[in-house]
């Protein structure tokens, strides 16, 4: 599972995904280009590639068309990861939520169009399922959304399948269910829940857990999303233009969750092992439960998952207790 020696342009590439997708990249031997406008993304993420000679970083807006055009001229294919992430954020802000994932996202598909990119490959959401109660997840049964985000990362799947259908764009949208992982930003307002958690237990602290704790996810290592991205890009054409479930196939719920922290955290301090944890309100616009079926991208992109939470903590978790 390798590709080399191409052009490859990774929207919102100093972020977590984008920035550990930048550096597999490289590893690959390819010439990336990062386009970032900071709003999210970390210079810290990219500190180590810019002294790079193959890789190239852009510093734009996706709701800007030109550099849209700009960051993809001569590209082979794009990976588009940048996004305002959170179901929180898109609460209290759905203007700029939309602004940058709808939009933005529709900037991304010109550009690709106009500068005759092979393929376009882009973060899709398990948000995309709503109010549907069906588990496991499958791609093509999906619910009412749930919230501001929700709706933009649904509207970025139509959007796709018609710029296929209308203008032969190959597209491919991976459905992400709670990916973590190195270089997941533990601190902000809208920190995902794992980095989170590990800061706070590492710090003595009591995390929150919003409700009873009994809520659960598909939670998916970094390493399995870039391995979903690479295959994207060498899969076959009858495996274009449809999207596809990105997670390990497994649930979890938040006490599980928080039990493996604590005992893989209590290696380097045995005093996490009695932080107290404290239980607050559900969140609104979270679902109860996210399970996802993986066939489809075993089926079709040979996709085969390496990382259980169990697995992908005990890296995660080490990664934080040296560079946090």
């Amino acid at each position: 599972m390798t590709i080399s020696n191409k052009k490859i342009l990774v929207t919102g590439g100093a972020g977590f995904i984008g920035s550990n997708l930048c550096e597999a990249l490289l590893e690959m031997n390819n010439t990336v280009i990062c386009l970032d406008n900071f709003a999210t993304g970390k210079r810290e993420n990219l500190r180590l590639l810019l002294k790079h000679p193959n890789f190239t970083l852009i510093e734009g807006d996706i709701r800007n068309l030109a550099d849209c055009i700009q960051a993809t001229k001569g590209v082979d294919y794009v990976l588009h990861q940048a996004a305002l992430g959170s179901v929180p954020r898109s609460i209290k802000d759905p203007i700029t939520s939309n602004d940058v994932n709808v939009t933005g996202f529709l900037n991304m598909l010109v550009a690709a169009r106009d500068n005759n990119v092979k393929r376009f490959v882009f973060a899709a959401s398990s948000s995309t399922y709503g109010d549907s109660e069906a588990l496991p997840k499958v791609e093509d049964v999906i619910g009412k959304p749930l919230s501001p985000y929700a709706i933009t990362k649904y509207v970025n799947e139509l959007y796709a399948d018609i710029f296929s259908k209308t203008y032969g764009l190959e597209t491919i949208g991976l459905r992400y269910f709670n990916v973590f992982g190195r270089k997941q930003d533990p601190n902000g307002a809208y920190a995902a829940v794992i980095p989170k958690f590990v800061s706070q237990l590492m710090n003595l602290e009591s995390p929150v857990i919003n409700g009873d704790g009994n809520y659960s996810r598909d939670f998916t290592y970094i390493d399995n999303v870039i391995q979903a991205n690479v295959l994207s890009l060498l899969a076959d054409e009858k495996a274009v233009n449809t999207v596809y479930n990105v997670a390990y196939g497994d649930r979890n719920t938040l006490n599980d969750l928080m039990g493996y922290l604590k005992e893989f955290l209590s290696e380097f301090n045995p005093k996490i092992k009695e932080v107290q944890i404290v239980y607050g309100p559900n969140r609104q616009g979270d679902i109860p439960h996210s399970h996802a079926s993986v066939e489809k991208a075993k089926k079709l992109i040979n996709y085969n998952p390496q990382f259980s939470l169990q697995k992908g903590l005990k890296e995660a978790v080490s990664w934080y207790w040296k560079n946090v």
